[in-house]
């Protein structure tokens, strides 16, 4: 195991701070159940087309299944590490190749083609990914070699659009991850997993952003660039995510082993402990109202890709799926 991941490990399980003390729950006695099982490390899960796909880190495939369980699907390959999926207006499928750092497109008759490289504009591996009704992809990257547990650096936010054509659109940010666009398309909220914060911009027509502004902030930004230092200051941190119809985002805190419902401003207002790392959530389901959450022990690449632990959970939310994805 990595020596970063020794540390991921060790914070995984912590008690989590004051900051969650202000707060009551509202779903104490979640109903969680398992819609999918005997994965390596499932991310990035949607609602599409009357199912749920989800990509799996290390069978190197996207897959889909119903909201039971049955029809389980092996819908693409992905040799090189699938990450972030969403879709073109046309309906085509765009999905994260994380580390030949590209985003591939499934064309109608079934071939995949490069939709667009993005190795010069990262400098990690590119990862979650949301694609907006223009037919836009919004993509973050690691920053820097996580797995190596090699020091943290701020990384860019990406805007890919339908041409393929790669522009960096927000920099500065600790591991822009998870991403949700507004109903009305207007705003972009983004999870800075190593950030201690959720980080909004304002869509602007011609597909800029506006400033970085606070959704919710949590702690501190890393005062060094040391993984174990940032990981140890982590009050949540960000990761997958799903907006609602209130406008409060879901998203999993990769060392509280939960999801948490947040409101702008930073309120924690709901959250379901899971006893495994949370990695990614996303509303949908027959009634938009299922909360999909991605689970696995933790995120170390050796265990995970030797394991078959991570599992898709569900649960009934009170709130149903608004925005993209």
């Amino acid at each position: 195991m990595h020596s970063g991941l020794h540390v991921a490990a060790e914070y995984a399980e912590r008690p989590r701070s004051s900051v969650e003390g202000s707060y009551t729950p509202i779903m104490t006695t979640p109903q969680l159940r398992t819609v999918v099982s005997d994965m390596s490390f499932t991310e990035c899960p949607r609602w599409h087309d009357g199912r749920l796909w989800f990509v799996d880190f290390y069978t190197h495939a996207v897959y889909s299944v119903k909201e039971d369980g049955s029809e389980l699907r092996r819908e693409l390959e992905v040799p090189a590490q699938p990450s972030g999926l969403g879709w073109l207006p046309d309906g085509r499928l765009l999905v994260v190749s994380m580390k030949d750092r590209t985003i591939l497109r499934l064309e109608d008759d079934g071939s995949v083609v490069v939709h667009a490289d993005v190795s010069a504009h990262v400098t990690g591996h590119p990862n979650d990914m949301v694609v907006d009704g223009e037919g836009r992809a919004w993509l973050g990257n690691f920053g820097f070699d996580l797995m190596a547990g090699a020091d943290i650096e701020p990384a860019s936010l990406l805007r890919i659009d339908p041409d393929g054509t790669v522009t960096s659109v927000a920099s500065g940010l600790y591991f822009p991850n998870g991403s949700v666009v507004t109903p009305d398309g207007t705003t972009l909220i983004v999870d800075e997993t190593f950030g201690n914060r959720i980080s909004a911009f304002t869509i602007h027509a011609d597909g800029s952003l506006g400033e970085r502004r606070d959704w919710a902030r949590f702690g501190d930004q890393p005062s060094s660039p040391s993984l174990a230092e940032a990981l140890g200051m982590a009050v949540v941190a960000p990761d997958g995510c799903g907006l609602d119809a209130q406008g409060c985002p879901w998203v999993a805190d990769a060392v509280g082993s939960r999801v948490i419902r947040v409101r702008e401003g930073g309120e924690i207002v709901d959250e379901i402990a899971l006893g495994t790392g949370a990695y990614a959530c996303m509303l949908g389901g027959s009634a938009d109202d299922t909360l999909f959450i991605s689970c696995a022990p933790d995120f170390d690449e050796h265990a995970r890709s030797a394991a078959r632990e991570a599992t898709i959970r569900a649960v009934r939310v009170a709130v149903g799926h608004a925005g993209r994805p």
